[in-house]
């Protein structure tokens, strides 16, 4: 969401002139993805990691903005709202330990930040929803002060035409109505970014979608919201919800909503993700580039295709195509699903079993696509994320005569090895996918993850406290394990 624009206020003929360009952009990049050299490489790793800036006692700190500024660092920006911001962290080479690296730069940057924030009474949260956050965090006081995000209120709300509906089920459920979309700045995720061949795309792509709900199960983070016990992954339902423009009427047609897992299984590669964003979704920041692409690259510049990027930063798919013009171009995969936090080990943790199960199951991945259809992956993504490690998923095997539900608990035990031969396939060290994958055993061995620490503690706390009492005290057991960076397996109670 960080891409800034130059006005707040568009016109009809902005639109217009928008979606030109949108189509410039897809037919120079059809172009680009059929040149046999365009987008090669060994394969890198990035990621984006989203984290809360709260006070001594644990509540939101609106300082955003100033600690930005002190720190003085390109790789640090500024979120929706006023007690957020984003590492941009360094992409790394496959062949570069990536995962060790991107673990070693998460310790080092948040060791920094924390430092300045403290200047300014601020502490740092790598957490999927803030336990403490009120009702009262939220609304037009509380967004960053910079035009793409007033645009952007203004755009979801005229969409909307009235009021936000936020309703999560759960052991305590919620119901309330926001004005504004604030309620997207609860959610902080780390995201990961996986540059691959554009020839070995759709597969890839396919495999990743297939196995998020198993990274999702053991890697939920975000237990409750307002004092609810909601889902073990409440952002999903939360960030969908919160800026969901859509007036859904079951017995007639519905817009796809922005925040989404997909609209089926790729068929063909990159472009086709590229096009059902440009064409399924109405343009919410027409803001256009000096030079349209195609005159960029009559001129033998790369085009930076801008119109296309802003507009994708304006739809949230779990798993999201992105498009790059940094050396030459380039095309990845943008992993949306898993949550910030509980510590930078289980983090990366995350991410290696992710994109090891994906790299594992890729060489079979077509031979599976028959026995799920694709709206029962999603099925399994929204059951993971609401119900954790105890989620039951439909699971396909290519041997199967009828689909059957299964513990995501025994399909990642049994996925584990899939995960290793993975990463081995993509080239990482035995020792730091051994690193990486033991901590997610840890996890199933102990039945534990980051939702369900939470979970407990909050309970164990809740039996001498208040409910915001035992939030802050739960909140500040996380905070102190967590800089630590010791693995959520290990975190007593």
């Amino acid at each position: 969401m960080g891409l800034e624009i130059d006005r707040t206020v568009f016109a009809a003929e902005d639109f217009a002139l928008f979606r030109e360009r949108l189509s410039d952009n897809l037919g120079v990049l059809a172009g680009m993805l059929e040149s046999p050299r365009f987008g090669q490489s060994a394969g890198s790793l990035g990621a984006e990691l989203e984290m809360y800036v709260v006070d001594a006692g644990g509540r939101p700190l609106y300082r955003n903005q100033e600690i930005l500024a002190a720190v003085d660092d390109p790789q640090l920006t500024l979120e929706l709202n006023r007690y957020n911001l984003e590492y941009n962290l360094s992409p790394y080479a496959l062949s570069e330990q990536p995962f060790v690296a991107t673990e070693r730069e998460i310790l080092q940057k948040l060791s920094e930040l924390r430092k300045v924030s403290n200047q300014f009474g601020g502490r740092i949260v790598p957490i999927g929803i803030l336990p403490t956050l009120e009702v009262t965090d939220f609304g037009g006081h509380c967004v960053t002060d910079r035009r793409r995000y007033h645009a952007l209120v203004q755009q979801l709300i005229a969409r909307r035409g009235s009021a936000f509906k936020v309703h999560i089920n759960g052991a305590d459920p919620l119901q309330l109505e926001m004005e504004d979309i604030t309620l997207e700045g609860a959610n902080t995720s780390f995201q990961v970014h996986y540059r691959v061949n554009p020839a070995d795309y759709a597969d890839t792509f396919n495999a990743i979608q297939l196995m998020t709900p198993l990274a999702m199960a053991i890697g939920a983070n975000s237990p409750t919201l307002f004092g609810h016990r909601l889902w073990h992954e409440t952002r999903v339902p939360l960030f969908k919800q919160s800026i969901d423009t859509r007036h859904v009427d079951r017995y007639s047609w519905n817009e796809p909503a922005r925040v989404n897992f997909g609209h089926g299984w790729v068929r063909r590669g990159a472009l086709e993700l590229f096009e059902e964003v440009v064409r399924l979704y109405p343009p919410l920041l027409p803001v256009c580039g000096e030079h349209s692409a195609s005159t960029a690259q009559a001129r033998g510049v790369t085009p930076d295709l801008a119109e296309l990027r802003l507009h994708q930063s304006t739809v949230w798919l779990w798993n999201r195509p992105i498009f790059d013009h940094a050396d030459g171009g380039q095309v990845r995969i943008e992993m949306r699903g898993l949550p910030a936090g509980p510590t930078a080990v289980d983090m990366v943790a995350n991410a290696a079993f992710l994109i090891g199960l994906a790299e594992g199951v890729k060489p079979h991945i077509n031979q599976l696509l028959p026995a799920l259809p694709f709206s029962t992956a999603e099925y399994n993504f929204y059951r993971a994320a609401q119900h954790g490690l105890s989620a039951q998923l439909i699971w396909p095997d290519r041997q199967q005569s009828g689909c059957a539900a299964r513990s995501a608990a025994d399909i990642i035990e049994e996925s584990l090895p899939i995960a290793q031969a993975g990463l081995d396939a993509i080239g990482i060290d035995a020792d730091e996918s051994r690193r990486y994958l033991n901590v997610i055993l840890a996890r199933l061995e102990a039945g534990t993850s980051g939702a369900t620490w939470q979970l407990q503690s909050l309970a164990r706390h809740n039996e001498r406290n208040d409910a915001k009492q035992a939030a802050g005290l739960m909140l500040e057991d996380y905070m102190v394990n967590s800089e630590a960076n010791i693995p959520v397996a290990q975190w007593p109670l």
